[in-house]
């Protein structure tokens, strides 16, 4: 089965692009068929190849974010290594780079001149803020999207500062949805012989991110309650909510206000509710106090049992309820590692077959294949001589820096 295309074999991407955000569309990309392109610095390489190192092994941010692609180095600066860099992208169904905003047309690889190369081109940027606000032309980072896309409020603890997390929430969907533009794109491009720039940015998906918490935030101009999320009308409530155990492990369970009663009797807690006259969910929406006053009786009593009972009772009274894992964990459900969301890859050089990130589809005809990044420069001679370079004229690029 291995052995099978991917969904994108025939494709190609050349890409410019570091970091995480301008990284993984075409590690998605590789995975899925695609010939992924990357170009690096001659000697240096993408300054993340040493980052998140691991002793005895690779850098697990290059390596997760760069898999299953191509190396060729390039110095841009000089004539000959732009040249190159225009020959390949005559080739390619792809460009992609994630340099500060206006970078790439001081150096002769912006839109407009790639398109005249390549007409049908799918020319991908991604940027830290979007290119047109008062702040596009800065850098950006996970962090920022984090902060100005509004995620932190989505696991604020009600009195405490609100905070970005450590996963690259922004960076990673940022990704995503470069990734899922491009394809719009290269559709458009196969069918109308058309190509177009495609621009997202880290705000920009961070923004998209919360859904319709943000349009229920924006039509009601007030910010959401937190801590737990409680939806809908005192008439037609609804709640997602997460408790600790008694060993102090949480978990979650969502339901709406018609499941509530048979809820909370499944649990043995109804009674108590109605004696403390908060067994109406609808009072959660109503009244502060109340809301207060039924998740604080909700964690009194979760936190007499054990999670795992929890949530099998509740989940024979048919109400959706799941374990909150950490990383760790997660990398080992049951259900992360049947569908292959987590698989595992062999690196012979170093001895070992670790756990890495599997895909996210499953592709009935034409499934993912899980590559490994590239070594600095491993491509330049079978790209390069594609391109009518010889061995002798390789070997003078290679002495002069040019890759």
């Amino acid at each position: 089965m291995s052995g099978r295309p991917g969904p994108l074999t025939g494709v190609r991407a050349v890409t410019c692009s570091t970091a995480q955000a301008g990284t993984v569309p075409y590690a998605l990309m590789a995975d899925l068929g695609a010939e992924v392109i990357k170009i690096e610095v001659p000697g240096k390489g993408d300054k993340s190849r040493n980052s998140g190192m691991i002793e005895g092994f690779p850098s697990a941010y290059f390596e997760t974010n760069n898999r299953g692609v191509k190396s060729v180095t390039l110095s841009l600066k000089e004539e000959e290594g732009l040249e190159i860099l225009h020959k390949l992208v005559k080739t390619a169904d792809v460009f992609g780079q994630n340099f500060r905003p206006g970078a790439a047309e001081r150096n002769g690889f912006g839109y407009e001149d790639l398109k005249k190369i390549n007409p049908k081109l799918v020319y991908m940027s991604v940027s830290g803020y979007g290119t047109k606000g008062p702040h596009g032309h800065l850098g950006g980072v996970d962090a920022v999207g984090q902060a100005l896309g509004g995620i932190a409020q989505a696991y604020e603890v009600p009195g405490q500062t609100m905070r970005t997390g450590i996963v690259s929430v922004a960076d990673e969907s940022c990704a995503i949805l470069a990734f899922g533009g491009l394809l719009a794109a290269l559709y458009c491009a196969k069918t109308t012989g058309v190509g177009q720039k495609v621009e997202t940015s880290l705000v920009g998906a961070t923004v998209r991110l919360m859904g319709w918490t943000l349009t229920t935030t924006m039509w009601r101009d007030a910010d959401p309650i937190t801590g737990a999320r409680v939806t809908g009308t005192p008439e037609r409530p609804g709640l997602a909510a997460s408790f600790d155990d008694r060993d102090g492990k949480p978990f979650v369970f969502q339901l709406g206000g018609g499941s509530w009663e048979e809820a909370m009797k499944a649990v043995g807690f109804y009674s108590t509710l109605e004696e403390r006259g908060i067994a109406d969910l609808g009072l959660a929406i109503s009244s502060a106090e109340k809301r207060k006053a039924i998740l604080g009786t909700l964690g009194e009593f979760f936190a007499r049992g054990c999670r795992d009972e929890w949530i099998e009772t509740l989940r024979d009274a048919g109400i959706v309820a799941a374990p909150i894992n950490t990383l760790l964990e997660a990398s080992s459900d049951p259900d992360v590692l049947a569908n292959g969301y987590v698989s595992e890859k062999e690196y012979p050089e170093y001895g070992k077959t670790v756990k890495v990130h599997g895909s996210p589809w499953q592709f009935s005809e034409t499934p993912a294949k899980i590559g490994v990044a590239p070594r600095l420069g491993e491509h330049n001679e079978e790209l390069l001589t594609e391109l009518g370079y010889d061995e002798d004229r390789v070997a003078n690029l290679m002495e002069r820096g040019i890759i």
